[in-house]
Order: structure tokens, then C-alpha cells, then sequence
């Protein structure tokens, strides 16, 4: 006798408790790949938006004006934040008459660093979740494929004579849900590698910014209030 054996067929025909669990696992992986699908598009505006104002910091331009542009902008890139952060602090620290040029650049660089983990967080925000998801999702399928199998055993125990044909249905079902883990874990793991590399990448250049725009307000800070107008050296 001919048996339908497909995945519909397999997934209705599943217990209560399988069913739950794969679409619990159907749920997570949707959110998963919105997270993904996120990431994606988010670290490229991000990359975008540094690449920017790097070309544009690096260009020359009077470090005034680009304070006064990254003030006024509602939404800048995570590398303009971090340079406002310091060079606001930098000209708090001159108002208040800080004579010591140490003290200065420790100030900015405290400011900036700060600015730097707020940006990271935000920019690993949900990566976690695709963590879990690639770790947890497989042990879930398993369980449910484990409850499967002892509930087609059950079933079987009333059964007078059994035949391959009687064990494969509950079998194939309850392995759906280990095939459902393995589909939402899958992605998830993939997905945390490469953007946790791309956020690496990002952390790196935002360090070597702070480095480079200290070594800048560095040589600011010895002179007169007037000259926090210097422009950034050109690249």
C-alpha cells in the first residue's frame, strides 16, 4: 500500500507536541532571517556613512565646520558621533580654561571611547538572538524529533504485527523536526560569523580614528583657544 509520505502530510499527521515545536522553530527562523535581512542592510549603511566622513574629514576641512555639521545633522554616521563626542568634549575642557594639554586629550579620548562602545552595542544589537538561534534550534528539533519517535512507538505497541511500512510514517515525522532545527540554525550561525567579522572590522576603524584624532587634537591642545578652527591633515 502506497503511503503519502509528504512533508505536509508528515507535519499534520505529527503529534501535538512535534507540531508545537516546529512551528515554534518555523516562527524562529523567520525572525531570524528579519534579523538577518537587518543586519545586512544596516552594517551597509554603516560602512557607507563612516567611508563618507572619513573622505570628508580626511579632505582638509576646518574641524569646526565638521563639529558644526555633525551637530546639526539628525542622523549621522556611527565614525561622525564619535568625532563629535570627542571634539565637544575637547572645546567643553578649553572654556573652562584646562591649561594641561594631557588633560585635554584624556578628556576627548575618554569621550570618544565611551561614544565608540555606545555605537558597537547598537550596531550588535540582536546578534545574540542569531547566536542562540544557531546553538539552541538544533537541541529543539531534536527534542521534538526524540518525542516523535517514542510517540510512534507507543502506537506501535497495540499493533499485532509490525511492518516497515507501519514504523516509516512516525519516523519520518518526528525527523522533520531535526530537519526544521537544522534549517533555522543553519543561516543563523552562518549569519553571526559574518557580521560578527563585519562588526570587528568596524570596531577596528573606529579605534583607529580615536588614535589618529587624538594624535590631532593633540597637536591642538598646546595651542591658543582660537586655533581649535585647524583643519584635519589631508590623507
Amino acid at each position: 500500500m502506497n503511503q503519502d509520505l509528504s512533508i505536509i502530510k508528515l507535519v499534520l499527521d505529527a503529534s501535538l507536541v512535534v507540531q508545537l515545536v516546529m512551528a515554534g522553530l518555523l516562527l524562529t527562523s523567520l525572525a531570524s532571517w528579519t534579523v538577518i535581512f537587518g543586519k545586512v542592510f544596516g552594517l551597509k549603511r554603516v560602512r557607507a556613512g563612516n567611508d563618507g566622513f572619513e573622505r570628508e574629514f580626511w579632505a582638509g576641512r576646518n574641524l569646526s565646520e565638521l563639529y558644526a555639521d555633525a551637530t546639526d545633522k539628525p542622523g549621522g554616521s556611527p565614525m561622525e558621533r564619535i568625532f563629535a563626542s570627542g571634539m565637544r568634549e575637547f572645546l567643553k575642557l578649553r572654556e573652562r580654561r584646562v591649561g594641561d594639554a594631557g588633560a585635554l586629550l584624556d578628556g576627548a579620548r575618554r569621550a570618544m571611547r565611551a561614544s565608540c562602545q555606545r555605537e558597537l552595542d547598537a550596531i550588535e544589537s540582536n546578534l545574540s538572538f542569531l547566536a542562540s538561534v544557531g546553538s539552541v534550534s538544533p537541541y529543539v528539533g531534536l527534542f521534538g524529533t526524540v518525542w516523535g519517535i517514542m510517540h510512534a512507538f507507543v502506537g506501535l505497541s497495540n499493533l499485532q504485527q509490525v511492518t516497515l511500512a507501519s514504523v516509516a510514517p512516525g519516523i519520518a515525522e518526528a525527523l522533520v523536526a531535526t530537519a526544521i532545527g537544522l534549517f533555522a540554525a543553519i543561516p543563523a550561525v552562518i549569519a553571526y560569523n559574518r557580521f560578527a567579522r563585519d562588526i570587528d572590522r568596524i570596531a577596528t576603524q573606529f579605534e583607529t580614528f580615536i588614535e589618529e584624532f587624538s594624535n590631532i587634537l593633540q597637536r591642538n591642545a598646546g595651542q591658543p583657544a582660537a586655533a581649535g578652527a585647524a583643519a584635519a591633515p589631508r590623507g
